[in-house]
């Protein structure tokens, strides 16, 4: 299948923050909740599962300014962030965003009232129409941000259409066969039954595992593994919201000459006239669901196997053609696996496209912002016992693990998720240094020395 002559031109720059808005300001909406586009079962199961969600968005405040450099961005939260970490960022020279505060319920209020024809003098309206920013973004563009800009008489970023449509695992699966590339083993199932039928052939093609998987998901939402010899009973609604979902067989060691598995990620940028491939990183993977537990780069297994990093580059660049003309624009990650056989070939699948800021375009667009070619190593952890924010900051500095411009070294915390109370429950950390193992080392070191326990969680 040859690409149309029109599609954007592929900029594989690593290492290289993407300059696709330097001039552009963005009024920015954490709308994390409205990753599902309607789909309330999964707005819901997320909800659950993350602990403190409405501090989920405060990782945009030291990114947004690196992402658009027109520098009058407004970030809208659900809740006001860490003041202690605030005050760190502007210590190592960011320039942040302006913020709003706006919960989901509000959020969700205000666009049913704009569909209705009212809603047009709410307060933040009339703040954000004085705003010289002309662009409206989200997590994802969803109907509600479509009318804010319209009210405002703003542009969005990406259109509501191309935004879920990028997101959509079955219309990805479909191009890539179209294009001939590895896909997974697929069956599509609009039931239990169709479900169990897709298992049982699965298992006769070999494969042990499976995975059942809804064509728009999130942070693990959306994604069930299961052995070949069972049948899932009560399946989450959320799973056929959008049509039939995808039963794929699961590639492991031990089927199909496979070796071993490997999980890298490309973190691009979809401009209007280019895309940029700008990071290539590992994905840290919860063993048992393999969900997003962090990401690091550079991959040592590069320099081992040559060809790889030119095919992921390959694929990712196709991949991010079609986000292009799906009608998305903004930072997104092409998630691979990689099946590497006895000999050492390697077979490359794209998993998935997450079309929107994730838990890898965030931390590597800051890594790269003080180190364009060293490593880092973003984990997400969770405190046994709450603290303050200042103190946990203070605690890092006095151990000497703070992340110093002068060294280009060190831990930054990106994000604190906050309680109730404001103590810090867990949150997002990035370890920024010359080479991995020193990043690896900062992370577990920095457990060690501080006097509470911490563990390693999924990206919820």
């Amino acid at each position: 299948m040859s690409l149309k002559p029109d599609v954007p031109q592929v900029l594989r720059d690593l290492g290289t923050i993407p300059k696709c808005w330097e001039d552009r300001s963005v009024i920015f909406f954490a709308n994390l909740l409205s990753l599902f586009f309607g789909n309330r079962d999964g707005a819901r199961l997320l909800s659950e599962e993350i602990r403190c969600v409405d501090s989920y968005g405060g990782r945009l405040l030291p990114v947004l300014g690196l992402i658009f450099g027109g520098s009058h961005n407004v970030l809208v939260l659900e809740r006001t962030p860490d003041p202690a970490l605030t005050e760190f960022f502007l210590q190592l020279g960011f320039d942040l965003p302006a913020t709003e505060i706006l919960t989901r319920t509000e959020f969700l209020e205000l666009g049913r009232s704009l569909k209705d024809g009212d809603g047009a003098d709410h307060p933040l309206l009339r703040r954000l129409g004085e705003e010289p920013a002309a662009t409206l973004d989200g997590f994802v563009t969803d109907e509600a941000i479509a009318r804010i800009a319209e009210s405002l008489g703003k542009d969005t970023l990406s259109t509501p259409d191309g935004s879920h449509r990028g997101n959509n695992k079955l219309l990805l699966h479909q191009y890539l066969e179209q294009l001939g590339l590895p896909t997974f083993p697929t069956r599509l199932a609009e039931n239990e039954r169709e479900i169990a039928e897709a298992l049982r052939a699965l298992g006769g093609d070999g494969h042990r595992h499976a995975v059942i998987k809804s064509q728009i998901g999130a942070s693990g939402i959306g994604l069930m593994k299961t052995p070949v010899g069972t049948t899932p009973r009560n399946l989450p609604k959320a799973f056929l919201h959008e049509g039939p979902c995808m039963v794929q067989g699961w590639l492991e060691p031990g089927i199909h000459g496979i070796e071993s598995i490997l999980s890298p990620s490309v973190q691009m940028c979809i401009g209007e006239e280019t895309v940029h491939l700008y990071d290539l990183t590992e994905q840290i993977l919860d063993p048992a669901a393999s969900i997003h537990q962090g990401n690091e780069a550079h991959p040592a297994y590069l320099d081992e196997i040559p060809e790889l990093k030119g095919e992921l580059l390959h694929q990712a660049g196709e991949a991010a053609r079609w986000l292009h003309r799906q009608g998305f624009r903004g930072v997104a990650s092409t998630d691979f696996l990689v099946a590497l056989d006895e000999t050492g070939t390697s077979t490359v699948y794209v998993c998935e496209i997450n079309a929107r800021v994730t838990g890898a375009t965030y931390p590597s667009i800051l890594a790269r912002h003080f180190h364009p070619h060293g490593s880092w190593r973003m984990r997400n952890l969770e405190l046994s016992v709450a603290m303050e924010g200042r103190d946990l900051l203070d605690r890092l500095r006095n151990q000497g693990e703070l992340f110093d411009p002068a060294t280009q070294c060190g831990i930054i915390p990106v994000n604190f998720n906050l309680e109730a109370d404001g103590r810090v429950s867990k949150g997002q950390f990035l370890a920024v240094s010359e080479n991995l193992e020193e990043c690896r080392h900062l992370l577990d070191t920095a457990r060690e020395d501080l006097p509470v326990t911490w563990k390693y969680i999924n990206d919820r």
